[in-house]
């Protein structure tokens, strides 16, 4: 309410009243009333009374919704959407109540004629999600002394609903629901950012925006959500509907990328550590390894192999590597396979760092080496001409010198520490730092996923990356969670990053098991506290898309610091990924030509439970197995009490779960204390399941899978697809993999084998199925069970087997 200013003069008065209602108006948020609209082949353009709007109808059940201030939407491509939209499904536009009404064959699109608020719904009039009134915005901002323009959207959220995605954000706390809570989104150190969004009302949105950003889950006392975006010419989101989580990231595939298929031996075991030193040491881990045969598959060369040469000399000394080609040439014959750390930073003085100079592919964003503390430069991966030289300069010293068989891309933020406004203000080949901040990591992996293709077609890409965006899973660029704490503080964080990565349709995503530092050095893994972390570290790794030991300090399975019991738990939860590895393979299969989740929220599967939204520390691996991490020091803390420890374990409703190790049954909608002695991970297997388990491997493609050990877990119908290629080229995207499915009839207790689907050269003609009923004891642990309860002989032909 306006008082009078005692002493002013009237006119003076009159003069502050304007103001004060003029800035009013000008902060409550003006809505952009429909004045016209004209129906597209494949959209609808609508005039607005300040500026355009567009609904575009990719898909039946993707759509695209663009708003601007200005007379003209951007032109320019997008750099997360490679989907072109040639196909343009059939749609109806009508008038309806005041609203503008867009019908496909799954969904209705109504825009409010006054506000242009939309409001999706399924063809039954249910509503999906709507746009608050106060919906689209753009408002002029400075930002690093850069004018430009905020852009938002604002989303109704009801009581009920539960929201995941949202990238990786290693140092978060224990949370995974963001309904009610906020996210900072602008990638550097130790955070990250993936602006894809999951929700239980059945629908997914994608934010296709590449400035640092917001998300806020708490706006009107948890009522609506938010996402602020810094710096854009327009609003540009992308609405998925499923309503079923696999089908949300099905259509998120469908419009960035479908993710490459990765080779056999990425599923095994990688040995890593900061840092070997020589080539001596390389080789000893591999005979370490093999002599104890101690299953693994990749060991790692960490970074500064090229001390004392500037960064991005790309090249090996020989005072420590003396024979680096025959090194690689040794892990070969051992099958095991070679991982190499490189960096998108250059030091002056190098001849790559003087090509790229000369041809303008450097940024003037700088690291501060640690090392060597020069401030070294960052290369530009937003030109397409500097990415190309990139490819090349590695190539000829990584992979055609050496045969490394796949890049640790490390420190591809890029990172330049807390100068963020340096960043912003810097200038890529494609426009400003501000409007690309979080984009780095998408295009650097883009020119060296491009490169590898054309230039070694007969190996697939593997590429370890420090930061991710959407699209980055069309890179074949699995996500890790940087340099964490080697700590159970840090290692709690990571069971819920690692969920919500995956829900944001990045499928594969890893952590350095153990930690990667112990306030920057090593931590003593001799000690009973670090074995125990290391030991549920490495358990919960077991079941991870990608399996993976790094870090400061020696801690490979055949380390010293390990005492008996240590290394014995650690070999069998080793030995048990390996068994899995026909299950793994499958669902990487899946992967693949499904666009699947292997690491899936429980509301991937268990979206009417409501009692999964918030569980911070449970998660599916694949269709069976609900796995649930101890991530507190039960045994070791000062304060420990002796006897058995356990942990709650909540096993969701409708559905009968067995305890992997026991095999003894329960009741899902209930909470359980599970035991969780330290060489047991909590485990249960959902009732229905069809589990293919191996031999016993040293190493991925060891053994044949002509002999697979099938455990069907009773209590309900199931079916498990069942994939197999060559296992390492690209020849599956021509076709040449099979496939077949297993199908439980839990009524009549029998099993169906399809015929086997596809072909590819070497394929398995003949296998056999040693068909086990689990029940109890029989079929329960990890050992091969002795007694099968029928064997069968398949011959790619389709059969049913009685039991």
């Amino acid at each position: 309410m306006l008082k009078k200013c005692p002493g002013k003069h009237p006119f003076l008065q009159f003069i502050l009243a304007a103001v004060f209602l003029v800035s009013i108006l000008l902060s409550a948020p003006a809505h952009a009333a429909i004045k016209t609209y004209k129906k597209n082949s494949n959209s609808v353009t609508f005039t607005l009374d300040k500026g355009l709007m567009k609904i575009i109808v990719c898909k039946d059940d993707i759509i695209e919704v663009k708003y601007t201030i200005f007379n003209a939407f951007q032109t320019k491509p997008s750099l997360v959407v490679n989907n072109n939209w040639l196909q343009h499904p059939s749609f109806t536009v009508s008038t309806q109540n005041g609203d503008v009404v867009i019908t496909t064959k799954k969904l209705t699109i109504r825009i409010n004629k006054a506000t242009n608020a939309i409001t999706y719904t399924d063809l039954h009039g249910k509503i999906i999600t709507a746009e608050d009134q106060q919906n689209k915005t753009m408002s002029p901002a400075t930002i690093a002394g850069i004018s430009t323009y905020k852009v938002s959207t604002q989303f109704r959220s009801p009581a009920n609903e539960a929201l995941y995605g949202l990238g990786c954000h290693p140092l978060d706390s224990l949370s995974i629901n963001y309904k009610g809570r906020d996210q900072d989104l602008a990638i550097r150190y130790m955070t990250g950012a993936i602006p894809v969004l999951l929700s239980t009302k059945g629908y997914g949105l994608l934010w296709d925006n590449y400035s640092a950003s917001n998300f806020y889950g708490s706006v009107d006392d948890n009522t609506k959500f938010k996402y602020v975006s810094e710096s854009g010419k327009q609003v540009d989101y992308y609405f998925f509907y499923g309503p079923d989580f696999d089908q949300i990231i099905n259509l998120y595939r469908i419009a960035t990328g479908k993710a490459p298929m990765y080779a056999k031996w990425a599923f095994g075991l990688f040995q890593s550590q900061d840092r070997y030193m020589s080539e001596a040491e390389v080789l000893s881990v591999k005979d370490n390894y093999r002599n104890n045969h101690i299953p693994v598959d990749v060991i790692v060369q960490d970074w500064y192999y090229w001390d004392p040469l500037p960064i991005g000399s790309h090249v090996m000394k020989p005072e420590r590597y003396p024979h680096p080609k025959q090194m690689l040439d040794e892990l070969h014959k051992a099958n095991i396979h070679g991982m190499i750390s490189i960096w998108p930073v250059f030091g002056k003085g190098t001849p790559n760092y003087d090509a790229l100079q000369k041809m303008g592919g450097l940024t003037d964003i700088t690291w501060d080496n640690v090392v060597t503390h020069t401030f070294d430069t960052y290369y530009d991966a937003h030109y397409p001409k500097a990415r190309d030289l990139y490819w090349q300069q590695a190539r000829d010293s990584l992979v055609k010198r050496y045969g490394w068989d796949a890049w640790w891309i490390d420190q591809c933020e890029p990172d330049n520490g807390s100068l963020l406004d340096a960043r912003k203000q810097s200038n890529f080949w494609i426009g400003k730092g501000i409007d690309y901040f979080n984009t780095y990591s998408l295009e650097h992996t883009k020119g060296i996923y491009k490169g590898w293709r054309k230039d070694i077609p007969g190996k697939r890409a593997f590429f370890l990356a420090r930061q991710s965006f959407a699209g980055a899973q069309r890179n074949a660029a699995t996500l890790w969670s940087s340099d964490i704490f080697c700590g159970f503080d840090a290692f709690k964080n990571q069971v819920p990053q690692g969920i919500n990565a995956c829900a944001s349709g990045i499928p594969y995503w890893t952590s350095d098991i153990g930690g990667y530092q112990y306030h920057w050095r090593a931590p003593d893994w001799s000690k009973p506290e670090f074995r125990e972390l290391f030991t549920r570290w490495f358990q919960f790794g077991t079941f991870c898309p990608i399996f993976r030991i790094h870090g400061k300090g020696e801690r490979a399975l055949f380390s010293k610091n390990w005492d008996a019991a240590t290394k014995a738990t650690l070999l069998k939860f080793d030995k048990l990924r390996y068994r899995l590895m026909p299950y793994i393979y499958s669902l990487a299969g899946r992967v693949t030509t499904e666009n699947y989740t292997i690491m899936r929220a429980l509301t991937f599967d268990f979206r009417d439970d409501p009692k999964v939204y918030s569980i911070p520390d449970q998660y599916m691996f694949g269709p069976a197995f609900l796995v649930n991490p101890v991530t507190e020091q039960l045994y070791t803390a000062k304060n420990a009490a002796p006897g058995e420890k356990t942990r709650k374990v909540y096993l969701p409703a409708a559905t009968k779960w067995y305890n992997f190790w026991t095999g003894e049954q329960s009741n899902g909608g209930q909470t359980l204390d599970a035991s969780a002695p330290m060489d047991i991970l909590p485990l249960y297997v959902k009732a229905g399941s069809i589990i293919p388990m191996g031999p016993d491997m040293e190493y991925a493609t060891e053994k044949r899978a002509d002999n697979i050990e099938l455990r069907i877990y009773p209590g309900a119908n199931g079916s498990f697809k069942f994939y197999e290629d060559e296992n390492d080229n690209y020849n599956y995207e021509k076709g040449r993999y099979a496939t077949f499915t297993l199908t439980w009839n839990d009524k009549k207790h029998t099993l169906l084998v399809s015929d086997t689907k596809g072909n590819f050269p070497g394929m398995l003609k003949n296998r056999t199925f040693d068909v086990v009923l689990v029940n109890g004891k029989h079929g329960s642990n990890t050992g091969v069970t002795v007694k099968a309860d029928k064997i069968v002989r398949y011959t790619g032909k389709a059969l049913q087997v009685a039991l």
